[in-house]
């Protein structure tokens, strides 16, 4: 079809923004955009990758290896790739797979537009195609990582940390309010470290505060933070503004001395008990979804084992977990041996998420009986389904409202008492 781009993006919510941005220029070049269409069959496809963990990385590159391929038969036009793998695996990539007519990177890929024969358009600029449903969206307020994990690739590929100006996410805050956006997922690589690029201060209490005096903003949530100088006053914040959830995205990565020592997070075992206390002595209720790595070179049984004792002591009303491989150019690809056998990676991983699995049935089932406020995002089946302000979209227990004998509309908040549960998700019936 002539004119007509297929964008698919892979990995994280950032990368999603960014397809977003670039399908709003498009779309003001008279291109007709789809995302993530199940059978592509535009003139163009653009596939925005992920490159952060091995696993990512190789469904990446499948997925340009499908399309290279549809190029071959003449099913599509061109075929260009942007994002974190193109970023940093460029070079090599293009000898490799030379169906692709252009790869991008991280941050210079507008300058596709230019490939096709068109511009950026200014009045375009920073306003996207909202790919979620209407009533929530995802707003990145900084790029790039100033931290430096042992494990981590990311600052490789995206660089310093760079705050984006508070009155620019002001604006665009506002701006989806006023096109039926109500709930925002806040986003970065390190939210925590927000604004201190301009004067040395953290300012994501600020940023949150101010956000949440924005006139139609119903809820905002908050994903990845960082526990190193934990900006303790955003704390107050939540606990302060009733549409700042009470919800907490910061990855802990482990608890053991030993293992945190080798993957320089510069935070101890005893201060990471201290931080969480504190977040639920001033937060009452704070929903906490973590991320734990299993498998780090050195960890052995007893670091595992603290681990597991950390899990059951801190009872994480959300987790994840997933196992340590190996990232090109990375300090511990440099200084360690991948020294853990990956069916004991594999072991253990299996072992926490149990664990784990275990927990949230429990944490879940503490509901049944009290009422929670739920905003509706889709019909499915007999049920519509919704989410608490505990529950962040496509990671997290969603709240099962039958269908039958209520109307309910996507993306309005009701009030629903909890009748049942599952492992991860809960039954709710109209009040």
């Amino acid at each position: 079809m002539h004119n007509t781009v297929d964008i698919i993006t892979m990995g994280c919510s950032k990368n999603l923004v960014d397809s977003e941005l670039l399908m709003k220029q498009f779309e003001a070049n008279g291109f007709k955009c789809t995302h993530d269409s199940p059978n592509p069959t535009g003139e163009v496809v653009v596939i925005n990758t992920c490159g952060f963990i091995q696993d990512a990385k190789e469904e990446s590159i499948e997925t340009i290896l499908e399309f290279a391929e549809a190029k071959d038969e003449g099913r599509i036009k061109r075929l260009y790739v942007m994002g974190c793998l193109s970023q940093r695996y460029k070079d090599d990539l293009e000898r490799e797979i030379p169906q692709v007519d252009k790869w991008y990177g991280k941050f210079n890929y507008k300058e596709l537009l230019h490939e096709l024969g068109k511009a950026e358009v200014p009045s375009c600029n920073g306003i996207r195609h909202i790919t979620t449903p209407r009533h929530y969206a995802y707003l990145k307020i900084s790029e790039g990582c100033d931290r430096h994990c042992a494990y981590c690739a990311i600052p490789l590929i995206t660089g310093r940390h760079k705050s984006r100006p508070k009155e620019e996410i002001l604006a665009e805050v506002r701006q989806l309010v006023s096109e039926g956006t109500v709930e925002f997922q806040v986003i970065a690589q390190e939210l925590t470290y927000y604004g201190t690029d301009i004067d040395g201060k953290q300012h994501i209490a600020e940023l949150v505060s101010d956000m949440a005096d924005i006139e139609g903003v119903k809820w905002i949530r908050l994903h990845y933070a960082y526990p190193t100088h934990f900006p303790l006053e955003l704390l107050d914040v939540m606990r302060e503004k009733p549409n700042v959830c009470r919800y907490l995205d910061i990855a802990f990565q482990h608890i053991s001395d030993h293992m945190l020592t080798r993957m320089r997070r510069n935070f101890t075992k005893d201060e990471t008990y201290a931080l969480i206390e504190e977040m639920r002595r001033r937060v009452p209720g704070i929903h906490l979804r973590t991320t734990l790595m299993v498998g780090f070179p050195g960890e052995t049984e007893e670091d595992f084992d603290e681990l597991k004792e950390f899990v059951r002591r801190v009872r994480f009303e959300r987790m994840g977990a997933f196992a340590y491989s190996e990232e090109d150019d990375t300090y511990s690809a440099r200084e360690y041996e991948d020294d853990v056998p990956a069916e004991t990676k594999q072991r253990r991983l299996d072992e926490l998420m149990q664990l784990q699995q275990d927990i949230s049935a429990e944490v879940e089932a503490a509901k049944v009986g009290t009422v929670m406020s739920v905003v509706v995002d889709r019909k499915e089946g007999d049920y519509y389904v919704a989410r608490s302000e505990f529950c962040s979209p496509e990671v997290d227990p969603e709240v099962l409202i039958h269908a039958e004998g209520n109307t309910l509309k996507i993306g309005c908040f009701y009030d629903v008492k909890i009748t049942d549960s599952e492992e991860f998700d809960l039954y709710a019936e109209m009040i």
